[in-house]
């Protein structure tokens, strides 16, 4: 993208709703310095690395694919790094932007989108440059479709980005409680039930997040404790094994050097205490 477009439309006099007053796009290499809009805007930058300040949200780094919002009549200030960023832009207004804040699709302390589906957006923002070119009562109700459209895409792409933040700060909680608990017996369905899932869905999360199953993560524990208590204590062999949860010393040691590749005893000479 290197040529610079940009169309200014006046709203009609009945779209009171929502219209659509600027498109266009640019590669964009100077910063945007303490500006302020009579309208809201949505900048998208497709690809490249930059900043954006406000007052609500300070300065924040920002890097492609992601959009930002931008509010009348407030101050703010952004710019690409030196490289430059390949942006469009919207200008828009109207009362359904009320709406917009009131529901926090829009938000002014939390500007910035990063965008999964990026080719969704270019196309939405494609088809509201096209409409505003075409300068008619039918042209411009198009492109104020196409604004809505990309609210709601941006809406529901930070939706699931944080969906997915709060699924990795849940599977941290549980990987951490199992580690609390691995030297007790582990029900693998209840344990599920117990943080609102199927056993199934346990184990895939679970995977997901450690490489292993729970029951393989658990024995990794045991192991490692078991290590731990060879190479610091003297406590016996079986002792040890009851310590970390397996009754059966035999299975313990058999477990333990398929792991190791050496036995407990072995173990504990290599890493004799201080």
């Amino acid at each position: 993208m290197r040529d610079t477009e940009a169309i200014y439309r006046t709203p009609l006099t009945a779209a009171g709703g929502l219209a659509v007053t600027g498109s266009g796009r640019q590669h964009a290499r100077r910063a945007v310095t303490d500006r302020k809009l009579p309208s809201f805007a949505v900048v998208l930058v497709e690809r490249g690395q930059g900043w954006l300040e406000t007052a609500a949200s300070g300065r924040m780094s920002l890097t492609g694919p992601a959009l930002f919002w931008l509010f009348p009549n407030r101050v703010h200030s952004y710019g690409p790094d030196e490289g430059g960023w390949d942006e469009r832009w919207a200008l828009f207004e109207g009362s359904f932007t009320r709406d917009f804040v009131r529901l926090r699709i829009v938000a002014e302390r939390h500007p910035v989108v990063a965008l999964h589906h990026l080719d969704e957006v270019v196309r939405l923002f494609g088809k509201l440059h096209a409409d505003l070119l075409d300068d008619t009562n039918l042209g411009q109700a198009s492109a104020a479709l196409m604004l809505h459209r990309i609210v709601i895409s941006a809406a529901r792409q930070a939706s699931r980005a944080a969906d997915r933040r709060r699924e990795r700060l849940d599977m941290a909680e549980i990987v951490e409680t199992l580690r609390r608990r691995a030297m007790q017996p582990l029900d693998l369905a209840a344990f599920a039930a117990e943080h609102g899932m199927s056993p199934a869905t346990l184990r895939r999360r679970f995977t997901l997040e450690t490489g292993l199953p729970p029951k393989a993560f658990q024995l990794r524990a045991r192991m490692d404790h078991a290590k731990q208590l060879l190479a610091t204590t003297d406590e016996k062999i079986e002792t040890v094994a009851a310590m970390i949860g397996l009754d059966d010393p035999f299975y313990f040691s058999r477990v333990f050097h398929e792991r190791e590749g050496c036995s407990p005893r072995e173990f504990r000479a290599r890493y004799p205490r201080v």
